[in-house]
């Protein structure tokens, strides 16, 4: 089911993303760069692994995993995270553990676009990306 993920996505629209990054603690001036940046997530699947790729003029990444299988991930803002990511009911959920900390990426797709609920404690962020 992975594969109506597997696409090109621009960031259309944004709620609630200063909060979760305040949240995460991530600092002021990343903070102001991360709320103007409008990334193209670009997943795949490459011999068995789901890839994302998440390309911006701040920074890229990409993470290769096996769904279900724990990695070690380094997040945008440097975090050093144990992450699992799986299909549960047509949703990709990503979860990153860190310094006893976790925090939730679900990603889904409804009317043609990609929904990414990011959640960390009580603080919910919803970002929508189109294909490009």
């Amino acid at each position: 089911m992975v594969e109506a993920f597997c696409a090109t996505w621009k960031l259309t629209d944004s709620q609630n993303f200063d909060e979760y990054m305040k949240a995460l603690g991530v600092g002021f001036a990343t903070r102001q760069v991360g709320n103007v940046t409008k990334p193209t997530v670009i997943i795949s699947q490459e011999a068995g692994r789901v890839v994302i790729r998440t390309q911006c003029t701040f920074k890229n990444t990409e993470i290769s995993f096996f769904l279900g299988e724990e990695f070690d991930e380094i997040s945008v803002d440097d975090r050093k995270c144990k992450s699992v990511v799986s299909l549960d009911g047509g949703k990709l959920v990503h979860i990153q553990k860190w310094d006893g900390k976790e925090t939730k990426f679900v990603r889904e797709i409804k009317d043609d676009k990609m929904v990414m609920t990011l959640t960390f404690g009580d603080v919910v962020c919803v970002r929508q990306y189109e294909k490009v």
